[in-house]
């Protein structure tokens, strides 16, 4: 009862600053606050409120969120120990790793050969370096064209 009453309180606080805030011509964010205000009402005239009251002051449903608690913790250990050994009991790997042996392409085939090369016979000469001053020769060209 004391929820109801709770809810229905926070509801009419909620529309009354809605109402102010619109008043100040803040229609987008009163129409916001509305929303946030109309949703424990919905919940109390549902009996969503009543149910949870309920719940939250039930030793029985106390222990049976510990039993689904440790339910969940159990599945959680047992796939992340699974993951880390590879998946699958010792007979399933033996299997998956036969079938992954017979499932190759050419498993009696050597490696490809790479061949002889075709090399130059020297290496060309490396072209001779540009000084400094033929580096920026091509710099200024462009700055002289564009006038600075």
């Amino acid at each position: 009862m004391i929820a109801e009453t709770v809810c229905s309180a926070v509801a009419a606080a909620g529309l009354g600053i809605a109402a102010v805030t619109a008043y100040r011509k803040r229609f987008l964010a009163a129409a916001r606050i509305v929303a946030y205000a109309l949703v424990p009402l919905g919940l109390v005239m549902t009996g969503v409120v009543e149910w949870a009251a309920d719940t939250a002051f039930s030793p029985t449903a106390w222990a049976g969120f510990a039993v689904l608690g440790g339910a969940w913790a159990l599945f959680a250990t047992t796939r992340a120990v699974e993951r880390r050994r590879g998946g699958g009991t010792r007979k399933e790997r033996r299997a998956a790793a036969r079938s992954a042996d017979a499932g190759a392409v050419a498993p009696t085939a050597s490696a490809p050969s790479l061949g002889e090369g075709v090399r130059p016979a020297s290496r060309p000469a490396a072209a001779p370096r540009a000084t400094p001053s033929d580096d920026f020769s091509d710099i200024e060209a462009i700055l002289k064209k564009h006038g600075i």
